[in-house]
């Protein structure tokens, strides 16, 4: 199939459709970090945003928003590239993503985001810019490429937290948000080539002259044209509200006790303890650090804390393997 001139894929005004999918990806954005807020502020039993299906809808929310950053690129610079526009989006966008750094630093200094998102965005923008021009089955196969490149380039001296912008090493680093350029920057590239192969449908087609008139697609629309403000607005906004929340309500009786049981078994079993003897001393040593009142303290445990809470642990583990009784 010929691609399309990349004149031919770029409209006169903005679209509405693409304006409302931008929107939408935002309000999903907004729902999965409100999980990730609640399960942090321990509003709920456990953080389900960090479960096996809270994490794969994480990675469609990123995988929409850049594709749609490659679509955009192939609608703002397909007739040639205005190169003042092209420069300050790309400072606007850097310049919000070094803002996130040093706030999430001082937030989270063990967790910090140092490549999410919009790291990943500005610099995919600048790498996908000239696949603009290129012929799309290039595109196509460098996007493919891409994406696959983690499963397949994995070596040691990738492990170095200098390259951890990559993506390619064994390790995951402790951050609250890790948008590597491999596989992520794929994306931009896929919707480059979508851009490029569907440029007639998206500047004459329905998708085109459909208009956002009513209510929530109105709604989105606004949002999707001012994502940028909207992305560095809403987590504090919704942090605030919800650490409001928690200091009237407190946290939710039975917060952790999953990650806590889990962590517990599992240590259990790598110091030799039987896999079904660790289970229930799990659960017998939350209950009795519960009733002891050393559960979810806040803070480290003083010296005789801890010595107590080896104590309680230590005859659950007895009493689960049966030599001796609960404490």
């Amino acid at each position: 199939m010929p691609a399309p001139s990349p004149s031919a894929a770029v409209p006169r005004g903005r679209i509405d459709a693409l304006d409302v999918a931008r929107g939408t990806a935002l309000a999903a954005m907004a729902s999965y970090h409100t999980l990730w807020d609640l399960g942090f502020l321990r509003l709920t039993p456990e953080n389900h945003a960090l479960t096996p299906p809270g994490r794969l809808a994480a990675h469609v929310i990123a995988g929409a928003f850049l594709l749609l950053v490659g679509i955009g690129l192939v609608l703002a610079n397909g007739r040639g590239v205005p190169l003042k526009a092209f420069g300050l989006r790309i400072a606007r966008i850097g310049g919000a993503a070094a803002l996130i750094t040093g706030a999430t630093y001082l937030a989270f200094p063990q967790s910090y985001i140092f490549f999410g998102i919009l790291h990943c965005i500005a610099a995919a923008s600048l790498l996908g810019l000239p696949f603009v021009f290129a012929p799309v089955w290039i595109t196509a196969l460098t996007a493919m490429a891409v994406l696959l490149a983690p499963s397949v380039i994995v070596h040691p001296l990738l492990d170095a937290p200098e390259l951890y912008f990559l993506g390619l090493g064994r390790l995951r680093p402790d951050t609250n948000d890790w948008v590597p350029l491999f596989p992520w920057s794929g994306m931009v590239l896929a919707g480059i080539a979508l851009a490029r192969l569907g440029g007639p449908f998206l500047v004459s087609g329905p998708l085109a002259r459909w208009r956002a008139r009513h209510g929530i697609a109105r709604a989105a629309a606004f949002a999707g044209r001012h994502s940028l403000a909207f992305y560095l607005v809403h987590q504090p906004v919704l942090l605030a509200l919800l650490y409001g929340v928690v200091s009237l309500t407190g946290p939710h009786p039975r917060a952790g006790a999953a990650s806590f049981r889990a962590t517990y078994a599992a240590n259990c079993v790598r110091t030799g303890g039987g896999a079904e003897s660790c289970r229930v001393a799990a659960r017998c040593t939350e209950q009795a650090l519960r009733r002891e009142g050393l559960w979810g303290l806040g803070a480290p445990y003083a010296p005789e804390q801890r010595l107590k809470a080896q104590g309680l642990s230590q005859a659950c583990y007895e009493a689960a393997e049966g030599t001796a009784p609960a404490p």
